[in-house]
């Protein structure tokens, strides 16, 4: 795809753990200008019990505001809106009744984002909305429910890093009824030393010139800051944070905290993101860190410019991959080429009209091989385990498992139990692109140049026919067999392939 031409309206949603945002914006000659800005805050992390399920109250929240969302965003173009939920619905079970629901009030489909690609995301709004200065910076990104780390040069990120802890999180595990006292900061900080400690070599290792950080809550304590010393000019600094501390215990309570500052809705979830940001100045030893406009959903409209005008993520790290395992790339051409010509024959009929089906099945194709660099024995189980396991910068956590599925199924016996842990459609209809996969992988088989025969694919339901030109499979009776037997293996999953040749009757 070119660039556009003309102004295209984009929108995102960041369903964090604390708040949801939206942003809608045009895109016009290279420049993004936001339009539109709605947030709410949810406190989703809030409604996730010790059991990983989610509250139904807060679930109903949530849904009302998503429906709010929905009505801003009912005229715009699939293609043009990504929804994307973090740290809350990472962790949360059993979530695929709420999924369904919110994507019915938003009319379009919820990425689940890895904790490192948050971190990539964040990182790319926060460096779009800072000056183009040399040298590395940190940013530090405080969330309802995981606090990301990132060091990175200009638009680049070079170390990034997703804890589990966040305003949301810590403040309901050590001041849920609002109490504050010495004891129970200091057990907080505890707790965040040990979440900081596995990744305090790394980072302070690798350096920066500058801190900056992100997000409401970090907005918040530097607002905080200002208000208690204002010769500091909002910027953060270790004694700033002690004297914070300090005067949060002599409140006792968040309600009598004499802080103007603090909006009160941000007010329940403030002590723990206090104490997270504390501990990573400490830990880290930064000096000073400044607030930074820009967050995952600036990132999120940034990274769809990037699909727009040729510069996907995805694609990059397709390729990233194949290069680390030494794919053979004229192979994986010719299997995604031949999977792409029968997509093109049964898309009607097997309902694969939407653009993640082509995506997902070219994505399987170029990286179905990468387990040989493991093992032969078994290698489509390997690619399956590294693409479920992967950082794949760029990818949803569901667009990375359903290729994994993919790739897990492409030969032998069918695996399909785990479909189902997919996002619907996908757990109905991946089904499909597994087969189109299967058979272009094993009319690929010989790995030869020569293009194949016209082949012609009609489905219905769960049947497809192959028909092949005129004695082509008596001349190849290799193929021959390893289509009788891929038969067998589809049958057993209650699929039934039928192979023809011009003229003659199908098996």
């Amino acid at each position: 795809m070119t660039p556009p031409a003309t102004s295209e309206v984009i929108a995102a949603v960041d369903l964090g753990s604390n708040s949801f945002h939206m942003v809608v914006a045009r895109y016009s000659h290279g420049q993004l200008v936001v339009i539109d800005r709605l947030r709410e805050m949810v406190r989703l992390a809030a409604g996730v019990g010790e059991d990983g399920r989610l509250d139904k109250e807060v679930a109903a929240r949530a849904l009302a505001c998503l429906q709010r969302f929905g009505q801003r965003l009912r005229d715009m173009h699939a293609g043009n809106v990504r929804v994307v939920g973090t740290n809350a619905l990472r962790i949360a079970r059993r979530k695929q009744a709420f999924l369904e629901r919110a994507r019915e009030a938003l009319d379009f489909p919820i990425e689940i984002v890895s904790g490192i690609e948050e971190a990539r995301l964040i990182y790319s709004g926060v460096a779009h909305n800072l000056p183009s200065e040399p040298g590395r910076r940190l940013v530090v990104d405080i969330g309802g429910g995981s606090t990301e780390l990132i060091i990175g040069e200009r638009h680049e990120p070079l170390q990034l890093e997703s804890l589990q802890m966040g305003c949301v999180s810590m403040s309901q595990r050590f001041f849920a009824d609002g109490r504050l006292s010495a004891k129970r900061f200091e057990r907080a900080r505890l707790a965040a030393r040990m979440q900081l400690e596995p990744v305090q070599a790394v980072f302070t290792r690798s350096g920066w010139e500058r801190a900056v950080g992100s997000s409401g809550t970090v907005r918040s304590i530097a607002e905080s800051l200002r208000e208690l010393e204002p010769a500091s000019g909002g910027h953060i600094t270790p004694a700033g944070l002690e004297r914070l501390l300090e005067r949060m215990v002599r409140a006792e309570h968040v309600r009598t905290l004499p802080l103007a500052a603090l909006a009160d809705e941000r007010r329940p979830v403030f002590p723990g993101g206090v104490v997270v940001l504390s501990e990573v100045v400490q830990m880290l030893g930064i000096q000073q860190m400044r607030f930074a406009e820009g967050a995952l959903r600036d990132g999120l409209l940034y990274d769809m410019i990037g699909r727009m005008t040729r510069s996907d993520a995805r694609e990059r790290t397709v390729g990233s991959m194949q290069r680390r395992y030494h794919v053979d790339t004229e192979q994986a051409a010719r299997i995604e080429n031949t999977a792409i010509q029968f997509l093109s024959q049964v898309r009607d009929a097997w309902g694969l009209e939407e653009p993640l089906a082509e995506l997902a099945l070219r994505w399987a194709a170029r990286l179905h091989e990468i387990g040989l660099d493991v093992a032969h024995n078994g290698y489509h189980r390997h690619g399956a385990y590294l693409l479920d396991n992967a950082d794949m910068p760029g990818f949803a956590r569901e667009e990375q498992h359903l290729v994994a599925r993919l790739v897990g199924n492409h030969r032998r016996k069918l695996v399909l139990e785990r479909l189902e842990d997919l996002i619907p459609p996908w757990e109905r209809l991946t089904i499909y692109l597994i087969v189109l996969l299967r058979l272009a992988v094993l009319l690929h088989r010989s790995r030869g140049p020569a293009a194949l025969a016209p082949i012609e694919l009609t489905a219905r339901g769960r049947t497809l026919e192959v028909r092949f030109p005129a004695r082509w499979l008596r001349e190849h009776p290799l193929t021959a067999a390893d289509l009788q037997e891929e038969i067998d293996y589809l049958r057993a999953q209650r699929l039934r392939l039928r192979v023809f040749e011009r003229g003659r009757g199908g098996n």
